[in-house]
C-alpha cells in the first residue's frame, strides 16, 4: 500500500496549512528554502489547493480524482459535492468525532479494526458514512487503556454540527450530511475543478 512519509510540519509550510489542522500542537515559524517565489501562475495556484486537500485528508492521487469523478456526475456543485464525500471517510469522521489526535491516527485506528458502523466491524478508512450511521468503538477495544483514558479525558473536542456524540459510551451518530462551511481550514475548492476539467 503506498504511503506518504514526508515530514508533516514541513508540508505544512509548504502549503501555508496551519498544524492545528492537522491535529498537531507544534508550530514552526522557519521559512525553508530561504525567498519565495512572489507571484504563483494559475496552475501552481490550482495545484497547491489540490495538494492542499490530498495532504490534510491523507488521500493518494488515484482516490481523489475517484472522489472528484463521483462528484462530477452527481447533482450540485461539484467543489461542494467533493468537499462533502471526502469528509464523509470513516477516518476523517472518527478524527472529527474527537476519537484519535490525528487523521492519520485515526485511519490506522480503522485499518485495526477497533470501530464499527452501525454494530458491524469497518476497518476501511475510506468507508463512506451517511446520514443516521452510528459510529461505536468495538466492545473488543473498550478494555483497551487508550479508550478508557479517552472517556476519562476532559480536553474532548467539539464535534462539528453535523455529528453527534457521547463521551461515556465513546459512539457517535451522523445527522446530517456535511455541509461546505462544516469544513474546519480554509480552501477554494472551485481552483480543483478548474484544474480536473481542463
Amino acid at each position: 500500500m503506498a504511503k506518504n512519509t514526508q515530514p508533516v510540519l514541513k508540508r505544512c509550510r509548504t502549503l501555508g496549512v496551519s498544524p492545528a489542522v492537522m491535529g498537531y500542537s507544534k508550530t514552526s515559524n522557519k521559512n525553508p528554502g530561504g525567498q519565495r517565489r512572489a507571484k504563483k501562475s494559475e496552475y501552481a495556484l490550482q495545484l497547491t489547493e489540490k495538494q492542499k486537500v490530498k495532504f490534510v485528508y491523507g488521500i493518494l492521487e488515484k482516490q481523489f480524482r475517484m472522489y472528484y469523478e463521483k462528484a462530477a456526475r452527481a447533482e450540485g456543485n461539484t467543489g461542494e459535492v467533493l468537499l462533502s464525500l471526502i469528509e464523509r471517510r470513516l477516518d476523517n469522521v472518527i478524527y472529527r468525532l474527537g476519537f484519535a489526535a490525528t487523521r492519520r491516527e485515526a485511519r490506522q485506528l480503522v485499518n485495526h479494526g477497533h470501530y464499527t458502523v452501525n454494530g458491524k466491524r469497518v476497518n476501511i478508512p475510506s468507508y463512506l458514512v451517511k446520514t443516521g450511521d452510528v459510529i461505536a468503538v468495538s466492545e473488543k477495544s473498550c478494555s483497551n487503556n487508550r479508550f478508557k483514558k479517552l472517556k476519562e479525558d476532559d480536553a474532548f473536542v467539539a464535534a462539528p454540527k453535523w455529528l453527534d456524540r457521547d463521551k461515556n459510551t465513546l459512539t457517535g451518530k451522523v445527522l446530517a450530511l456535511p455541509a461546505r462551511d462544516d469544513i474546519d481550514f480554509e480552501i477554494a475548492e472551485h481552483l480543483i475543478v478548474e484544474l480536473y476539467s481542463k
